[in-house]
């Protein structure tokens, strides 16, 4: 009798970050991306929380992009003792060499100011979710795939990269599993990227899957149809608007991250610029 792989969705679930797909198939374990959970207290204490397996018994890691509610938790695993290879497109490998450093950045800062807050009222002290330290062990275990270049990742199992069209370097995963006769076909969406992107070629995908795992953040959302023309004038308007003395300006991606939303007050009199973020997506 064939063995039957199973999927387990440990993040990304009745929320929107925290992506994180287990993928067993007889004694092999691949950990598909690994986010760190954003937006609310309730959603960021889920980055404490234990993870629902064992980072020692992982065989491989497979890093779709590196927007950290896709990759933020790997130095967490990396410290909890997971020391296999993670795997990534150069392009993500790349960035998560300073995205993951500056998330442990950003993880050591906040609790050093709680832990201050805390030593004055007489509360215990916390500890970050992981630290720079953490993030350098990470990062050097990423092994670059080229787009289209079959890897192993287990026994049984191999995978490929297609580019997702999403930002630099992101891709989808295609992953074919030895099932017995012929080989279950697994695509695993990532995060995909609109059409007509100025800086990015259009996402592409195999066909002939059995099926498919797809990132349905906005699935919900038809989007216009937008050639380069029309978001050329979009783009100048929304530059205009941001220049514009009273303007605001809307970042979506900031260096991979989630940014805020940029109030810029720039009074006529030439007084101080202001700059105000807030967790608008």
């Amino acid at each position: 009798m064939a063995i039957e792989p199973t999927i387990r969705f440990h993040g990304a679930a009745g929320t929107v970050t925290g992506s994180c797909q287990l993928v067993e198939f007889g004694a092999t374990k691949i950990l598909v991306v690994c986010g760190l959970f954003q937006g609310s207290k309730t959603e960021k204490e889920l980055n404490y929380r234990p993870f629902p397996f064992d980072p020692k018994k992982l065989d491989a890691v497979i890093l779709t992009h590196a927007h950290i509610d896709h990759s933020g938790l790997l130095p967490k695993l990396a410290r909890l003792g997971y020391d296999g290879p993670i795997f990534a497109t150069p392009a993500t490998t790349d960035l998560c060499s300073v995205m993951l450093a500056d998330s442990a950045h950003i993880q050591e800062s906040e609790v050093d100011q709680l832990n201050r807050r805390n030593l004055r009222r007489g509360r215990e002290t916390v500890t970050p979710i992981y630290t720079a330290r953490d993030a350098a062990v990470a990062v050097e275990l990423f092994r670059q795939v080229r787009l289209g270049a079959w890897e192993g990742a287990g026994e049984g199992v191999r995978f490929r990269f297609w580019n997702a069209g999403h930002l630099l370097g992101s891709a989808s995963v295609e992953m074919e599993i030895d099932t017995g006769p012929s080989a279950m076909r697994l695509l695993f969406s990532g995060d995909i990227g609109p059409r007509h992107k100025l800086l990015q070629f259009d996402a592409k995908a195999p066909t002939g899957w059995d099926y498919v795992i797809c990132e349905s953040t906005y699935g919900d959302v038809e989007r216009e149809e937008a050639d380069d023309s029309v978001r050329r004038n979009i783009l100048r308007s929304q530059v205009l608007n941001a220049t514009h003395p009273n303007g605001t300006s809307h970042p979506l991606f900031r260096g991979g991250t989630h940014a805020g939303t940029a109030d810029r007050s720039c009074p006529s009199d030439g007084s101080r610029r202001r700059y105000q973020m807030s967790n608008h997506h």
